[in-house]
Order: C-alpha cells, then structure tokens, then sequence
C-alpha cells in the first residue's frame, strides 16, 4: 500500500475512502507479490510488470478495471453481483456490499493468463 496514501488522501468522502482503502488491502493482504503502482492518477496492482486490477472512484461507485477479456470471463458473476458493467469496467455503489470472491476470480485469471505476458496490457 505504500504508493497509495496520496491517492487516499485525495478521495473527500469519507465512507468512500474507507472502502477503497478497505478494497484496496484486502488484495495487497491476499495478493503479497503483486506490486502496487499509481498509473494515470489510479491505483492498481501489477506482476512482473504486466496489469492485473486497477480502480478508480466517482461519486457514485467504486470502478473495478481487470480488462475487458476479464469482465467476459466473470460475467455471470457480475451480474449475480448485481454490479452494473461496461466492456471495459465494473461498478460496484458505494452502498453495495463488495463480492471479494468476484474480485478473487478476476485477479486469480489474470494472474493466471498473463503468467508469460511480457507487454503491460493485454494485446
């Protein structure tokens, strides 16, 4: 978590903050090896320089970036989650609960896909 205070900081809303920074070490607490960056004003988790989640957050939700093929993967899930999602992202409402075993199947994926991924995303 250490390159994520600033972004923390930055985030007015209390209760969202919280979340986020809850989010956020929960998958640095499940997820040791995988290195935290800020890249384009958003934090996100990486392994050996490959992306594996970002988010971002907005007024209204907290947005789960794992990559487009990721969201097809797990789609079923998103909607058994009751999260509303676009090609690119998920969202998760500030006053849904946070489905963890989703977020799980998506890191455990990309992990698991782009074990021998030598550019940062996906091509």
């Amino acid at each position: 978590m250490e390159n994520f205070p600033d972004f923390l900081a930055g985030i007015d809303d209390p209760i969202h903050r919280e979340r986020t920074e809850e989010v956020l070490s929960w998958i640095k607490n499940n997820y040791p090896q995988l290195e935290t960056e800020i890249k384009w004003k958003q934090p996100m988790f990486t392994d050996h320089g490959t992306f594996i989640i970002g988010f971002s957050v907005s007024k209204k939700h907290l947005a789960v970036a794992p990559e487009s093929v990721t969201i097809t993967h797990v789609e079923d899930e998103i909607v058994k989650a009751g999260y509303d999602y676009t090609k690119e992202l998920i969202r998760i409402p500030w006053k849904a609960p946070v489905d963890y075993s989703l977020l799980e199947k998506m890191i455990e994926f990309n992990i698991k896909e782009k074990a021998n991924c030598t550019t940062f995303w996906r091509k």
